[in-house]
């Protein structure tokens, strides 16, 4: 807390890892998926999981804009809920085992070009992704690789340098149409896209540490020629 004149500022938390007991909870969720056990342990949820987290995010748009990277968060629009929409699910357990948020341009869950942060029992992970796009956006992605090839591959190839590969999630297994005579199969590939990402594996024993910070903001400076690539189409429509 800083005081400015009469005015008191709070100042956001820095993050200082999840607690101990943030995985074992939510695997303990897994065999306990009521309301009524999940309000009697809200309060270990809340400090071990929750509140850590909304400090990562707060944490990590700082850091975003210091280095001027555009991505922004708080703990309020960023994080989403534990809890699960069942209403037209098969499966209809009430809560996720896992959390997650999203930091973007705009600080919301809707803009695209954004970072994804992922903490769960089954994996922990980060990834910088254009998802399921706007039709109009991801037409002028596969445009823009058909049509300035030597952008496109410059790109890959900084990634790869970086030790980051272009991800294949649901990609069509024919050309699209207007697409069909595309010979190249670097191209090919990445016209077939349905989603244009990188992701970042995290160890489970890293979650703990502040160091978790600066392995995120690595990551996303590892990304950035995928982030300056889409943003540079989106400008363009």
């Amino acid at each position: 807390m800083v005081r400015e004149g009469r005015r008191v500022v709070l100042m956001n938390s820095e993050f200082k890892g999840f607690g101990k007991d943030a995985l074992p909870f939510l695997k303990a969720l897994g065999f306990h998926q009521s309301r009524e056990w999940f309000q009697e342990n809200r309060g270990l949820f809340e400090r071990e999981l929750r509140e850590p987290f909304g400090d990562l995010v707060e944490t990590l748009a700082e850091r975003f804009s210091a280095l001027g990277l555009g991505l922004k968060g708080d703990r309020k629009k960023s994080m989403f809920r534990i809890t699960r929409d069942v209403r037209f699910a098969k499966d209809k357990r009430p809560y996720n085992q896992h959390l997650s948020a999203i930091l973007s341009p705009d600080g919301t869950k809707t803009s695209e070009g954004v970072l994804f942060v992922y903490i769960g029992i089954d994996r922990c992970f980060a990834g910088l992704a254009w998802w399921q796009s706007r039709p109009e956006l991801l037409q002028a992605m596969r445009n823009a690789v058909v049509a300035r090839p030597e952008e496109f591959r410059a790109m890959v190839d900084a990634l790869r340098r970086n030790g980051l590969e272009l991800g294949d999630d649901e990609r069509l297994k024919r050309l699209p149409r207007g697409f069909e005579r595309v010979a190249d199969a670097d191209l090919g590939e990445a016209v077939r896209n349905r989603h244009f990402l990188v992701r970042h594996a995290i160890d489970p024993a890293d979650i703990h540490s502040a160091e978790l910070v600066d392995e995120l903001v690595n990551f996303t400076l590892r990304a950035k020629p995928l982030l300056d690539w889409g943003r540079a189409i989106e400008g363009r429509i």
